[in-house]
């Protein structure tokens, strides 16, 4: 069966071309191949021409999710809790939810129990991320001034009560706000009040 042959495509999120290459067919081929493969319910569409087996996606790891994350909507990266729970630095934890920051729009794609959401920021403020282990993920810091952002802007709920601020740099958290007008910084400074910053 040529699902089988599927599974030895390296990639866990993969294009037809890869298709192509591993079934051996030309790639208008391979593009019909996918859409029939994906109603069948053996592949999931994660955007046009990306794919992952149905069968995998349950069990990636939040690594593989993040790295499905930044392919899904491009360009964008993790942050908000997901990141700070990455960090350990949160005990507060989005289950099922993978949350981003982009460029072009907001947007929540849901993929079988999986929800990859996205929240559009301002260009200037796109900044303070790092490509680690193949994916794009906040800084520790970006990820708690994107919260605050976010939040004093009543697009985001972020648990402030769940952070670590001991562990984070609050000159480099204050920096990435300079960009921001006077609502966020005047929120930020009520939060440094209430916790003691």
């Amino acid at each position: 069966m040529r699902i089988l042959e599927l599974n030895q495509i390296p990639k866990q999120c993969f294009g037809v071309e890869d298709i192509a290459e591993t079934l051996k067919i030309a790639y208008p081929s391979a593009r019909v191949a996918a859409s029939r493969y994906a109603k069948q319910g053996i592949l999931v569409r994660l955007k046009k021409d990306l794919y992952a087996l149905a069968v995998k996606l349950p069990s990636f790891s939040e690594e593989e999710l993040f790295e499905a994350a930044n392919l899904i909507q491009t360009p964008s990266y993790i942050s908000l809790t997901s990141a700070l729970s990455h960090y350990n630095l949160s005990t507060q934890q989005q289950r099922g939810t993978i949350e981003s920051i982009a460029l072009k729009r907001t947007k929540s794609v849901e993929l079988m129990n999986l929800v990859f959401s996205y929240t559009l920021i301002r260009k200037d403020l796109y900044s303070g991320f790092e490509l680690k282990y193949g994916f794009f993920i906040a800084t520790p810091e970006k990820a708690l001034a994107d919260c605050i952002y976010l939040t004093s802007l009543k697009r985001y709920n972020c648990d402030f009560d769940a952070v670590d601020f001991k562990r984070l740099d609050m000159v480099k958290v204050n920096s990435f706000l300079e960009k921001t007008d006077k609502r966020v910084k005047s929120y930020r400074d009520r939060l440094c009040a209430n916790y003691r910053l």
